[in-house]
């Protein structure tokens, strides 16, 4: 997914900015679950070589392999939580901006209505 700058300049600023927001949300989440499915599929990996592996064998590279693949396999879950912490930033991000855009657009109404009225006056 990559960002849309050919659009952009025919919306307002703020559209543009929840826009890339979202957008950047969107890259992030399937970033997670590629991360997600990646460690998954580690987890399994790093299973099956433990148990057919003769304890013989684990030793020495092999037994380091096996190691590093268990702190690997912990920061790739920590990346997930991270990952996920910042999906949710971002979404609350948006949220808020939105509330803040109706908020504004009810003020400029607000605002255009009084002054019309105070002209037809």
């Amino acid at each position: 997914m990559s960002f849309n700058s050919s659009s952009s300049s025919q919306q307002p600023a703020s559209m543009r900015t929840n826009g890339h927001l979202t957008e950047a949300r969107d890259l992030n989440v399937q970033v997670q679950n590629n991360v997600e499915q990646s460690a998954s599929e580690l987890l399994v990996i790093n299973a099956v070589l433990k148990q057919e592996i003769p304890d013989h064998v684990k030793t020495g590279d092999v037994a380091q392999a096996l190691q590093r693949t268990d702190a690997i396999e912990g920061r790739i879950q920590e990346a997930v939580s991270e990952l996920a912490q910042v999906n949710a930033a971002l979404s609350h991000e948006i949220e808020e901006r939105v509330s803040l855009e109706r908020e504004l657009h009810a003020a400029k109404s607000a605002l255009a209505d009084a002054t019309s009225d105070q002209l037809a006056n």
